[in-house]
This record gives C-alpha cells, structure tokens and sequence, in this order.
C-alpha cells in the first residue's frame, strides 16, 4: 500500500470519528444523551410501532449483541426503553421505544440534524454532497441509491 492509499485511509477515519465526536457531545451536552443512545432510539422510533427484535437492532446500529444489551440495559433504566417478549418465540426480545424515549428522541433531534450540517454537510456544495454520496454507496455494501436535492 503506498502511502498517498494509506493517507486516504487515514483521513477517512478520521473524519468519521470528528464528526462523531462532535455529535456525541453536543448530545450529551444537551439532552445527556449519548451518541449510540441516540441512534437506539432513532432506529425505534421510525418503526410504526416503535419497537424491533433486538438481533434486528443490533445490526441497524452496528453493535455485538451484547453491546446492544447493555446498552439497552440503561435506556430501560432511564425509561426510554422496555423490554417485551415475542409472543411467537420465546427466546425472542423486542426493544420497545416508551413515551419518554420518544419525546427524548423528538428533543435530541435537532440537535443531532444540526450537527450533521455544521460538521459534515454544511461543509459540501451541491456536487460534492453528490459526489460524496457516489463515493460513499461505492463503499458500502448498501445497493439502494440515494438522491440528493441541491
């Protein structure tokens, strides 16, 4: 790998983890909120019933089932979560987003839409928020294009 390949690397991280530093404490400073409980509860709330099995969440946010339960753990704490079992398999939870966690999410939400456009878009034209985009669904494993307005 030359150097140049390893700098792009590099970079790419660290913009990733800026930004979510950036996000992550805007939140907590806010709304005392953590990043990946915001994304919890972000990932519930746009569920109509507000709830999904806890394997199916934990791939959505990126975290080992046990991370998810622990975290989990104290979203239910703080009464933004709760728990249910599935009534078709036993074995099977279902987080559920609670009233309080959905007026938490409802608060926390501008603040996390704001930060994504003083750290990241706000930052890009037209061509390069679409541009970026190209590039982006280059490197996922996400086949469905998305369209930015200008």
């Amino acid at each position: 790998m030359s150097a140049e390949e390893l700098a792009v690397w590099r970079v790419l991280l660290r913009a990733q983890v800026r930004i979510s530093r950036h996000l992550h404490q805007d939140l907590l400073a806010e709304h005392d909120l953590a990043l990946g409980s915001y994304d919890v509860l972000q990932h519930l709330g746009e569920q109509p019933d507000g709830r999904l099995r806890m394997n199916d969440l934990a791939d959505r946010v990126l975290l080992s089932r046990s991370g998810l339960t622990r975290l989990v753990d104290r979203l239910q704490r703080d009464g933004l979560v709760r728990r249910e079992s599935c009534a078709s398999d036993a074995r099977g939870l279902f987080a559920v987003l609670t009233l309080q966690g959905r007026e938490r999410l409802r608060e926390a939400t501008a603040t996390y839409h704001r930060g994504i456009r003083e750290h990241l878009l706000g930052r890009l034209d037209a061509a390069e928020k679409n541009q970026f985009t190209v590039l982006l669904h280059k490197l996922s494993e996400d086949d469905q294009p998305v369209a930015l307005s200008a």
